[in-house]
């Protein structure tokens, strides 16, 4: 028995050799139920499918090639899930993160979308060596609760920042995107596809950021306070820890090239300032606060009139709302930092670079 248990070492030592990429070689095909292996195998040149169920995936990628090159990685909705990253002439570079496959897989009330995990390699000079794609066995979750503004958009040039949060984290954290188009947080309670899809998936440990205010255009403050309370407390009944994100601003400018105090800053026909309602709410329910309202002010004030076109889609849609993948990617990077300062993400897994 040891005499064939070293023979058998031999031989995979001798393979390991031979390949040159033992550690991201696929798994065999029958730990998969006789699927093929879940490796390189299952991709062209410039997308990859694995015929995977819904769940909560690592995905592990080995870039590089010949001549130099540049790779990044989106998934399923045009998620972003790993930054464009370099490699020299003749290196590899190998990167993991994780992602969390679902039906729908993009807006909570869209189409399904395509069965299984989709990867799509972008960059300007693209080169996947191998890649490995496993169960994730310990993952902790953020889920997301949100609008348009948040939500993993459809379509070119739209982007919700919550679209390109996943590049920012590393192997082990993963984003589950329940923002949708159009909600308010009458409509998120209200939905069986939204807050009663979301709320038996939370885990003890999970993250659950809140973002709603843009569609709480008739909402009173009486309600609008209770609604995000009945979030939380949702959120706590499971074990998840929420977290109150204050809305991202619109590009509303006055003469003096300050943000309009009540379009840009989301106060409502009733009066009901949204982000100050937030604010307190979270302050009273001891519930960590993300001020992206404060901090894409300053931004888009600090940028002025012109450059902070380029955040939005003015040029292309005359929209003072919606983000470009441009503007989503700031804000989100925005949502990264407060994560870590917060100490709500381990700072191992996030990314910085």
């Amino acid at each position: 028995m040891r005499r064939m248990r070293r023979f058998n070492l031999a031989v995979l030592a001798a393979m390991t050799l031979s390949t040159g990429l033992s550690v991201l070689s696929a798994p065999p095909a029958h730990a998969y139920g006789g699927q093929r292996p879940l490796g390189i195998d299952n991709c062209t040149a410039t997308a990859c499918h694995f015929d995977v169920p819904p769940g909560t995936y690592d995905v592990r990628v080995l870039l590089g090639g010949e001549t130099a090159s540049s790779t990044g990685v989106t998934g399923e909705t045009r998620r972003a899930l790993l930054p464009e990253t370099a490699a020299p002439a003749g290196e590899r570079v190998a990167r993991s993160f994780t992602v969390n496959v679902r039906t729908p897989e993009g807006e909570p009330t869209g189409p399904d979308g395509t069965p299984g995990l989709d990867l799509q390699l972008g960059g300007s000079a693209p080169a996947l060596a191998d890649i490995r794609v496993t169960p994730a066995r310990h993952a902790r979750q953020i889920f997301l609760v949100g609008d348009s503004t948040v939500c993993d958009q459809p379509g070119d040039p739209y982007s919700g920042w919550g679209q390109q949060l996943p590049q920012y984290l590393r192997k082990g954290m993963s984003v589950a995107n329940y923002a949708d188009s159009g909600e308010s947080t009458v409509s998120y309670l209200g939905n069986p596809r939204l807050w009663a899809t979301v709320q038996p998936q939370i885990r003890r440990g999970d993250l659950i950021l809140i973002q709603l205010a843009h569609n709480d255009k008739t909402t009173d403050e009486a309600t609008y306070r209770a609604n995000l309370q009945a979030l939380v407390a949702g959120v706590r009944e499971k074990g998840g820890k929420p977290v109150l994100v204050t809305p991202i601003v619109r590009r509303w400018f006055n003469a003096d090239g300050t943000l309009n105090n009540d379009t840009a800053l989301l106060v409502n026909g009733l009066g009901v300032n949204h982000p100050a309602v937030v604010r307190s709410v979270a302050a009273a329910q001891d519930v960590p606060l993300i001020d992206l309202t404060a901090k894409t002010k300053a931004l888009v004030e600090s940028l002025g009139v012109e450059a902070s076109k380029a955040l939005y889609l003015y040029n292309e849609k005359r929209d003072n709302t919606h983000t470009s993948v441009h503007g989503a990617t700031v804000y989100a990077s925005l949502v990264r930092d407060e994560l870590a300062a917060q100490h709500l993400v381990p700072q191992g897994l996030v990314r910085v670079g």
